[in-house]
């Protein structure tokens, strides 16, 4: 996909967006197929204790030691003051990772964007990608709260509760409990975002911002690690972005991709466009997300298809967030948005394995079925399937487990279910 495609996107993404604005009547729908996995998972976690305790034996996970995250705008003003201060807090806290591995770390957070650098090739579009994000994503928040005093749980952003305006949502409103303001406007054009290879460029719309995030308590934040690579006209950072590189933080938040990839019925229903250039997506009588029976389908539609227009719920967040770091798929963590985004990218993979308890979510070939289950990009090139007992490898940043302590959110060290 070459220019062809940049044209392709230009011309067509204005009736795309016109013949995909889907009115918000899924919401219920959703709602009470988040609530049933809820509900099962909290079964199924009695269950076990009944039957441990018959036994005279116990599990590490129990109903009294389950934590609950919960959407971004449901906590309360000191709770979100408390997530808010702890993320501060972890970016005033010295790096572990030492400076021979990356000379820009400059804080306990940026050790998180370091590891996701590192290994971004190996942990996207491949059978890593779910497990390892998950472990991702609990290591930050234990982070928060070991270390920073946080007394709550990874709060995640409900995409499309706030699909019609996400940048005047409370995570992005610039109030002192938000995540920072949108980057103030500047008149652009939407990112033309790259491959790895730099052989194939999609042009995106643009967001309602751009420039420096101003307002709330990441305003004048300073970015120090990246940019490495995924957006035209970014000059990349020195060391492969492993370097010191310090820069203001940049948004370009907006409703257009956020419409487009992230609305109720694009989690309940995400239908490919009859414009799409993909022909080889597979076809079923069930087009729901969190009914798709096979983790084939189900990852098909949550990251979409590497170097189309289907880009999916998790890259159309990841560019609704856009700017600097956030357009930029290595360094995405040091955008604090990044960890709300990837904890709903988490709910939704935990909920779709807690609608099927009988069916098989938590084995091996539901980890690594289809093209994204092998441990190379898109199986490029050609590669095994991953393994239950391939390691998932914090680096620096934490504790490194395997793929298969982590398949479940209410086994080994996880212990834990979305609200």
């Amino acid at each position: 996909m070459k220019l062809s495609h940049i044209v392709f996107a230009e011309l067509c993404w204005p009736l795309l967006a016109n013949a995909l604005h889907i009115p918000r009547t899924d919401q219920s729908a959703v709602s009470n197929l988040t609530s049933s996995a809820y509900s099962n998972g909290l079964s199924s976690l009695e269950e076990r204790e009944t039957q441990l305790d018959a036994r005279n034996s116990k599990q590490k996970c129990t109903l009294k030691n389950l934590a609950i995250r919960r959407e971004y705008g449901s906590l309360s003003r000191d709770e979100r003051l408390d997530y808010v201060n702890a993320v501060l807090c972890l970016q005033s806290l010295p790096p572990r990772t030492p400076a021979n591995v990356s000379s820009g770390a400059r804080s306990r957070f940026d050790d998180f964007t370091v590891v996701h650098i590192q290994q971004t090739l190996d942990i996207h579009f491949s059978g890593v990608f779910p497990p390892w994000h998950r472990w991702f994503v609990h290591s930050y928040e234990k982070a928060l709260r070991e270390e920073c005093g946080y007394k709550g749980y990874q709060p995640y952003w409900d995409w499309p509760k706030y699909a019609h305006a996400p940048q005047d949502s409370p995570i992005f409103d610039g109030s002192d409990t938000s995540l920072g303001g949108n980057g103030e406007f500047i008149e652009h054009e939407g990112p033309v975002i790259q491959s790895p290879d730099g052989q194939t460029s999609l042009q995106l719309p643009p967001g309602v911002g751009s420039g420096n995030v101003t307002t709330g308590p990441f305003a004048n934040m300073t970015v120090n690690l990246g940019p490495v690579g995924g957006l035209n006209n970014t000059a990349p950072g020195p060391d492969g972005g492993l370097g010191y590189n310090p820069r203001s933080l940049k948004r370009d938040v907006g409703p257009a991709l956020n419409e487009r990839y992230a609305n109720y019925s694009t989690v309940l229903s995400e239908s490919f466009s009859s414009f799409s250039l993909i022909t080889e997506l597979p076809t079923d009588s069930t087009p729901d997300l969190l009914t798709k029976p096979n983790i084939q389908q189900y990852r098909l539609l949550s990251e979409g298809v590497p170097y189309t227009i289907e880009i999916g719920p998790h890259g159309g967040i990841h560019y609704v967030i856009g700017g600097d770091p956030g357009g930029d798929l290595f360094t995405s963590p040091a955008d604090p948005a990044f960890w709300v985004h990837h904890g709903q990218m988490d709910r939704l993979w935990t909920a779709w394995q807690l609608l099927d308890l009988s069916g098989g979510r938590f084995k091996e070939d539901q980890m690594n079925g289809g093209e994204y289950g092998h441990v190379t990009w898109a199986n490029e090139p050609p590669s095994r399937k991953a393994r239950f007992d391939d390691v998932i490898d914090m680096g620096y940043a934490a504790e490194s487990t395997t793929i298969g302590e982590v398949m479940s959110t209410l086994d080994g060290d996880l212990c834990y279910l979305y609200l």
